[in-house]
């Protein structure tokens, strides 16, 4: 008996060994991660929401404020409630949507190619979303140009349809529909190369058998076995087209070189929050602005992982 006993508190002994040689690996393993996340996400995240209730200048201490920042947003705020709310709605509902749709459209063409021209497109197709920056300054802005050296303007000059070039990246009539435009055009990012990695990853047997099964279709492939067989790919490229459609707010000022933009026609919340945070030095009320940006990325998040995330 006292042989079993001792072999039994050697085990536990060794077991509780390896359970803290298991956790201590575990947080070497995780450390690099956890501090980058506590570093550049949860502190500054943190300070925001502190600062949110205060009035803070940049210069003298932060005094608190209270609710009062927020309450100013949603009474005072003329040019968030007119133009800010429902141009980024509009922005957003858009190009997040379409761009998520566009990306999963030419995800799926893509994987339907053989392998050096699918490598081809697919890195012609991503390039702008790691340099739509310098696209706007250099192409984008040359297209829409207000004088005749604009191609738009001279194709539409040529063929009689305008006397006059328009100014397309000061008028207001024109921004904003073609910050979308051009938001769409770079929206292929990292969401389109998950997208393209879920489908080539599909078991083939699946598609096998669902023909045999009765699947008649091309679409009928997409709706019942493609995108049910890459749920964890979709749920990424959703939460990214949310992000970044509300985060884009570089475009406007990038595209008619002005912030706030020309008769605020393409002002967004984040060129909302620049203006006051970076223009203005009210960083109180920049960063209650980027606590209400916060909030509603989070809900759209969460309706995205209602629709793609695992139930159980």
């Amino acid at each position: 008996m006292e042989n079993v006993q001792k072999n039994r508190q050697k085990l536990t002994i060794e077991k509780k060994q390896r359970f803290h040689r298991d956790g201590l690996r575990t947080f070497l393993l995780l450390l690099p991660y956890g501090a980058l996340f506590l570093t550049f996400i949860a502190v500054p995240v943190i300070v925001a929401i502190g600062l949110s209730f205060t009035y803070f200048d940049v210069i003298n201490t932060p005094k608190f404020a209270g609710l009062a920042n927020y309450v100013n947003l949603v009474t005072q705020d003329e040019v968030f409630l007119k133009f800010v709310i429902p141009q980024t709605f509009k922005y957003a509902l858009i190009v997040g949507p379409g761009g998520y749709v566009l990306s999963f459209l030419l995800a799926w063409m893509l994987t339907q190619i053989q392998r050096i021209p699918r490598t081809i497109l697919t890195l012609a197709i991503f390039t702008p979303s790691m340099l739509g920056n310098v696209f706007i300054t250099i192409i984008w802005r040359t297209i829409f140009s207000g004088d005749q050296r604009g191609i738009v303007n001279n194709w539409l000059m040529n063929l009689g349809v305008i006397d006059q070039p328009i100014m397309y990246l000061l008028s207001p009539d024109y921004l904003l529909n073609i910050m979308i435009f051009v938001s769409l055009w770079s929206s292929m990012g990292i969401g389109f190369l998950a997208m393209i990695s879920g489908i080539l990853n599909i078991n083939e047997e699946l598609y096998e058998a669902a023909y045999v099964d009765g699947m008649k279709n091309r679409f009928q492939e997409i709706i019942y076995i493609t995108i049910p067989s890459m749920k964890p790919q979709m749920l990424f490229g959703a939460v990214m087209a949310i992000v970044n459609a509300f985060n884009m707010g570089y475009i406007g000022p990038a595209l008619s070189g002005q912030n706030p933009t020309p008769g605020l026609a393409g002002q967004l919340i984040t060129n909302h929050i620049d203006d006051y945070g970076f223009l203005r030095y009210e960083m109180g009320y920049a960063a209650a602005v980027s606590v209400v940006l916060l909030l509603v990325v989070s809900l759209f998040s969460k309706f995205a992982h209602g629709l793609f995330g695992e139930k159980d």
